[in-house]
This record gives structure tokens, C-alpha cells and sequence, in this order.
């Protein structure tokens, strides 16, 4: 924890001097015909946090309903849904490289949040994902975007730059399409580091009732208190949150700030980004559910964002560095 907190520290000290972008510029990429909540949650939970530049990259349906809920998303309609009608359906490839276009702009990617079971949505974001790895950017994985790691688990397999992200039904999948065993009896974390030593040190945060963070090698838990509630959505300002953190990662080692003494590897760094992710979530589920209780929703965890960060990471007497943890 103390390893984060000198992270968000050198993030809030360092936004005065660097130039516009250099900490962060994200991309959801999700959204479709039926979903445009989920990406927007966690586009503006990654802007909330204090990233520069906040993407959705969706279909022309999403796209006309989501720029109307902020005019602070940058909202690019290039995903293509397969068609209802007889209509030719598009190439994978063609829709793919619009997208791919974007990355040397980018410097991490969400996948998944509002992407649906679309065969034309997975397969161009298969594409997207592959191009991500040649580029070496850092990708989140979760919700439907999860099920193509299960058709194709070497899309990810090895890829030390990828963060998924499981619900308890999700991991269950993952694991079973991984043809696993029950370790039985044994840690709590026994699970989510069998899971990503399969995938040869991918970061995985099991979400439960604490968040348990491995790549098969380093473990974290999160037992930090959160609402009482769980409303649909919360995942997304998960996954915006730790994009954030994996931009300021990228930040840290690209030597922006004076980070003398710290010493943070590029594995140990995966992990901080991935707790600090969780822990911003918890704590925000904490803080919108002492406000609203049994109504929370997931856009009160949105509203909750910068507080959160406040109470873990914020300032102390003025001081724009100091913490309060």
C-alpha cells in the first residue's frame, strides 16, 4: 500500500509540469445497441480518477446516447454490431484497423464493459487485443470480453500487460474452460494463483467479498471495507480505476517523476495498479452506500470517485504530496 501511495502522490505532484495527456489516456473499448451504461461508467470513473484523456470506442448506437450523458468522453462510433437484416455483415479485419489506428495515441485499453456476445464485436476485438500486444500496451479485460479469453486463452496467455478482471461467475468459467482443479482445502488465494500461473502471469483480480490480486507469483488481498450493496456496474469503475493507475504505471516508468529511492519493478507495479483500482472501488461502494443505502446504483459509485481517492491517497495540510494513510 505504501508502494501506491507514493505512486498517486508523484501522479498529483507531477500534473502541474508534464504536458497534456502523459497521465493517461485511456480507451473503453465496449457498447453496443443494448449497453452504453457500462463503458461510460468506466470512462468517467478513469477521468474522475485523473486521467487526462478518456475514450469509448463503441457502435453508431452507442456512440448518439453516450455522448449525450458527458461532453467529457471522446466518443469514437467505429465498432460495427453484426447486422439484423440480409445485409453483408462487415469485416472483422476492415472494422478492426480503424481501432488499431488509435493505439499509438493510447496507453492502456478497457475491454469488455457493454461489448455484448456479438460474433462480429469478439472478433474484432481479438484483432484489437493481438495489436495491443505487438505495441506493448496494457489491456483490462472483463465482463463479456472475458468470455473470449475462455474460446482462446492464448489471446492472453504469456501477456504480462493484461489485468482481468472476474466476477465469481466469470472466474468459475474461466476456470473450468481451463480445465483446472479444486485445490480443496488450502489459502484463500489458492484459486486465483492457479489461474494465473495457467495463464503464465497474467494479473487476475478475483472479485468477491474480498478481492484477491495474483499474476501466479505475487499475491494481494484487499480486505478493505465496501458498501453493503453490489449493484450491476460496479466493475466498471473497477476497471476504469486500475486503467489509471496502469497509465500512471507507464508515467513512472517513462521517468516523468522524481522517483528516487522507490525502485518499483514493472510486475510489482501490474499489481500496485490492480489494487489501487480495487481499493478506489471499495472504497467508493463504502462511501455512495452511507449516502444512498439500498438505492446505490452504479453511477453513485461515479460521484464517489474523487472522494475516494481523497480518503486513501489525498492530501494532507495543504500538501499536494503528503497522504493521508
Amino acid at each position: 500500500m505504501a508502494a501506491a501511495r507514493r505512486i498517486s502522490r508523484n501522479a498529483k505532484s507531477a500534473d502541474v509540469s508534464v504536458s497534456l495527456g502523459q497521465l493517461g489516456r485511456v480507451a473503453v473499448i465496449g457498447g453496443s445497441r443494448d449497453y452504453t451504461g457500462a463503458p461510460y461508467f468506466s470512462a468517467m470513473a478513469s477521468a474522475r480518477l485523473g486521467c487526462d484523456m478518456s475514450h469509448v470506442v463503441c457502435t453508431p448506437e452507442a456512440a448518439a446516447v453516450i455522448k449525450t450523458y458527458s461532453p467529457n468522453l471522446m466518443v469514437h462510433p467505429l465498432m460495427r454490431q453484426s447486422p439484423d437484416d440480409e445485409a453483408p455483415e462487415p469485416d472483422p479485419d476492415t472494422v478492426s484497423a480503424g481501432i488499431i489506428e488509435m493505439l499509438p495515441r493510447l496507453h492502456v485499453l478497457v475491454v469488455g464493459p457493454g461489448l455484448g456476445r456479438d460474433p462480429l464485436m469478439h472478433d474484432t476485438v481479438s484483432r484489437v487485443v493481438r495489436a495491443a500486444k505487438e505495441k506493448e500496451i496494457p489491456v483490462v479485460m472483463d465482463a463479456d470480453a472475458l468470455q473470449i479469453v475462455q474460446r482462446d486463452p492464448d489471446l492472453v496467455k504469456g501477456y504480462k500487460e493484461i489485468v482481468l478482471t472476474p466476477n465469481v461467475v466469470e472466474f468459475k468459467r474461466l476456470w473450468d474452460s481451463l480445465g483446472l482443479k479444486d485445490p480443496g482445502a488450502a489459502k484463500e488465494t489458492d484459486k486465483v494463483e492457479s489461474l494465473a500461473r495457467a495463464l503464465d502471469g497474467v494479473t487476475v483480480i478475483q472479485k468477491g467479498q474480498k478481492d484477491f490480486i495474483s499474476n501466479g507469483k505475487a499475491t494481494l488481498v484487499n480486505d478493505l471495507e465496501g458498501g453493503r450493496k453490489r449493484s450491476g456496474g460496479q466493475g466498471d469503475t473497477l476497471t476504469g480505476s486500475v486503467a489509471t493507475f496502469l497509465a500512471w504505471r507507464k508515467a513512472y516508468l517513462d521517468g516523468l517523476w522524481d522517483t528516487a529511492g522507490c525502485g518499483l519493478g514493472e510486475d510489482e507495479l501490474m499489481g500496485l495498479a490492480a489494487f489501487g483500482g480495487s481499493a478506489i472501488t471499495r472504497e467508493c461502494s463504502r462511501l455512495a452506500f452511507l449516502k444512498r443505502g439500498r438505492s446505490l446504483q452504479a453511477s453513485d459509485l461515479t460521484d464517489e470517485v474523487h472522494g475516494a481517492f481523497m480518503g486513501l491517497f489525498g492530501e494532507v495540510d495543504g500538501e499536494a504530496g503528503g497522504s493521508k494513510l
